[in-house]
């Protein structure tokens, strides 16, 4: 448990049933938030992250919704915000990949990648917003990826929408900083996930100078720092976890 009172802040991380997600979500009910899970798919996967939680030491629930669905979104959250009050903050994780060169990149992949990623973090961020400046406080984490820096081969849909992140990321930090909300971006490197179970890894690690993929808990390490109190005056800033990729 971290030297301040977190016991009553409550928090919403989505994609919460594996990989990043999951291991925020465990940190920080480790660090005594509550964490309310978001899940979109893999009911099962999702009530292990649970699992996880209370194993942890940490209380917690599962919600399920489409984050490309901003109706549906809507509803859900308004009705978090019902139960729960305004949240201490949310970590807008959830998000897909799917890579092709771009030539050949169909509408539809580009579709599918930027209006979940991107139309995804308005449609849960922006309804959490004003209970938020009501309080006058609170933390909003984006998780963007290098590939949203640097551009990767194969991802321009990808890095289109995490490079659109760190944007939106860096104007709300903006707008929102007069009421002691943060907001700042993580963008992780090549990190052990699903995502790049078929990744050709001897090939990209020639690009990472510790010649090592990063593990979950690396990234929900600093996502839980910036959650706190002592990182009240951080924000509007991207930081990467990327093993030293420039």
């Amino acid at each position: 448990m971290g030297s301040e009172n977190t016991e009553r802040k409550k928090i919403l991380v989505t994609g919460a049933s594996g990989g990043i997600g999951r291991a925020i979500a465990v940190a920080a009910a480790r660090e005594g938030y509550y964490v309310i899970a978001h899940y979109g798919q893999g009911q099962d996967r999702a009530r292990e992250t649970l699992e996880l939680i209370q194993a942890a030491g940490g209380q917690g629930e599962l919600v399920q919704f489409d984050v490309g669905d901003r109706e549906g979104c809507k509803a859900a959250l308004d009705g978090i915000t019902e139960r729960h009050g305004a949240l201490w903050g949310v970590v807008s994780n959830a998000g897909v990949a799917r890579d092709f060169s771009f030539p050949g990149l169909s509408g539809e992949d580009w579709d599918y990648v930027v209006h979940t990623n991107l139309d995804g973090f308005f449609n849960v961020v922006q309804p959490l917003t004003m209970p938020m400046c009501r309080k006058k406080r609170g933390r909003i984490i984006v998780i963007s990826s290098v590939s949203g820096i640097t551009g990767n081969r194969g991802q321009t849909n990808y890095s289109a929408s995490k490079a659109g992140l760190i944007g939106a990321a860096k104007a709300l930090a903006v707008e929102l900083a007069s009421r002691s909300i943060t907001v700042n971006a993580i963008a992780p490197g090549i990190i052990e996930t699903d995502m790049i179970k078929d990744a050709p890894l001897d090939e990209i690690l020639q690009a990472v100078p510790m010649r090592r993929v990063g593990k979950p808990e690396e990234v929900a390490a600093l996502a839980v720092f910036l959650l706190s109190e002592p990182a009240g005056y951080i924000t509007r800033q991207v930081i990467s976890v990327n093993g030293g990729i420039v």
